[in-house]
């Protein structure tokens, strides 16, 4: 393998380790905290410290494939007797399925009903697909999924509302959009019955500059001082005590290697090993990242190429490469 190559690889996996570090800061269950506040009507006007005791368990991070018949995971216990719950299967089994960045369960105030929140990060606005049609897939999925995990049979009345929040950054403007069901009548009066509620998806848009002190960017300048690429270590610090977040080791830990891992490593490795690199030395990246248990659309997104064309490589026929 050429040194170009070689220096892309090395980018991915350092690219790899400041992806899985951003999530675990987005995991930390006081930063949820601050997210469902901000994002979820049930939860607004509530302390972020008090919403985070209604996070029930663990947030699973990128383990829970995506894919239709792979969310869920059917056991049986000593008895015998069925149970189904989210697949959380060793990451490294069926590699390079599309996983849910952060999942996790939520109680809602009433203390009996749940909802299921999926988080997930974007650097940017990617090119080579629409990201609201990713969003919808992935609420989709979330409603679908819970069929003989969390409602049997025909109890569509047990289905759990869903919220999926997609943090964007890069972007040009600092925005916030929630998504959901609407109804029009267009004939006549009729009460249909059912929750248009149960899907939602929150989009939230997040510029390159850090954010001025203002309530209405608040959430904007926490998740910036977390996933910003160039905010220096003590600064980034600094922010997150603003919002009386714990600096615990785990925290500082994923941040001072987020500052070590800067995207820009990325993009360098990137450029040297896709831009002097002829159409082989590009088929010989995608085979390794697809190697490596990157996703197809991640591939497809880095090689900034369709997803057709890169399942051509991998299946060794021949690419229609423009």
């Amino acid at each position: 393998m050429n040194t170009e190559i070689t220096n892309a690889v090395d980018a991915t996996d350092d690219k790899a380790q400041y992806d899985a570090c951003a999530k675990r800061l987005l995991a930390n269950k006081s930063i949820l905290g601050h997210i469902l506040v901000n994002t979820i009507d049930e939860f607004k006007g509530m302390a972020p410290e008090e919403a985070e005791k209604y996070i029930e368990g663990d947030p699973i991070i990128s383990v829970v494939p995506v894919e239709p018949g792979l969310t869920n995971a059917e056991k049986k216990d000593s008895s015998g007797k069925r149970l189904v719950g989210l697949n959380t299967e060793s990451s490294e089994i069926n590699e390079g399925l599309i996983r849910y960045d952060i999942i996790f369960y939520v109680r809602m105030r009433d203390g009996l009903s749940q909802i299921i929140a999926n988080i997930e990060a974007q650097k940017d606005n990617p090119k080579s697909y629409k990201i609201l049609n990713r969003a919808i897939y992935y609420v989709c999925r979330l409603i679908s999924s819970q069929k003989e995990r969390d409602f049997e049979n025909s109890n569509y009345d047990d289905i759990k509302q869903v919220y999926s929040i997609w943090f964007c950054m890069n972007m040009d403007h600092n925005s916030l959009c929630h998504i959901s069901l609407t109804e029009r009548e267009l004939l006549g009066p009729c009460n249909w019955e059912g929750n248009l509620n149960l899907l939602n998806i929150v989009m939230v848009g997040i510029t390159n500059d850090i954010p001025e002190r203002d309530k209405k960017f608040e959430l904007h300048l926490l998740i910036s001082a977390l996933l910003s690429s160039e905010l220096p270590k003590q600064e980034k610090l600094d922010i997150i005590k603003e919002y009386k977040i714990p600096i615990k080791d785990d925290i500082r830990e994923d941040v001072s290697d987020m500052c070590n891992l800067s995207e820009d490593v990325w993009e360098k490795g990137m450029k040297n090993g896709m831009e002097k690199g002829a159409e082989t030395e590009r088929e010989k990246f995608i085979l390794n990242m697809n190697q490596k248990g990157y996703t197809l659309d991640q591939i497809a997104d880095v090689a900034g190429i369709s997803i057709d064309d890169v399942k051509a490589v991998i299946m060794k026929k021949e690419p229609a490469m423009a």
